[in-house]
């Protein structure tokens, strides 16, 4: 477990001193580090004992001067999961959690350069080798990693050869 270090705020019991620039020096910190939903964002800021209100208002300042993107965040989400070798079920999942909206949701998936179905067979190939299974064994637990993965099933049975 990490420390908190002083920069990171005032203590428990200076809780009333927070300001809209110290919330915001927090908020950019984590920033800086790397993109952040505003849910995660605000999640972080609240778990510090920061005012609900001026959270919302510091974070509200931030979006306005694209500091902190939701969108941003997604792209970058995808990018990362993708390269992992995930599928889109999987990322879906969590982006919402994260709290995206579905619609921003749908057109960064829409908007990823990747082949699903590639991706799943690239996947499917990194982990169990070029041959295709021919017992139903062995099919089916191809085809539970890469659901676990996050890949749809029409995914899955081009990816295993179905």
């Amino acid at each position: 477990m990490r420390k908190r270090r002083p920069a990171d705020g005032p203590a428990a019991d200076e809780a009333d001193d927070w300001t809209a620039a110290t919330v915001e020096a927090a908020a950019v910190r984590l920033l800086a580090r790397r993109e952040h939903s505003r849910v995660e964002l605000s999640r972080k800021l609240r778990a510090r004992g920061m005012p609900d209100e001026l959270v919302d208002e510091v974070l509200g300042s931030l979006a306005a001067r694209r500091l902190q993107s939701d969108e941003r965040y997604a792209e970058s989400l995808v990018n990362s999961r993708v390269s992992r070798g995930q599928g889109p079920v999987r990322i879906r999942r969590d982006l919402s959690q994260q709290g995206i909206p579905e619609a921003e949701i749908d057109a960064v998936l829409a908007a990823a350069p990747v082949d699903w179905y590639d991706l799943a067979r690239d996947t499917r190939r990194r982990r169990f080798g070029t041959g295709v299974p021919a017992e139903w064994k062995e099919r089916a637990r191809q085809a539970r990693f890469l659901q676990y993965r996050g890949f749809t099933g029409d995914q899955i049975r081009e990816a295993i050869g179905d």
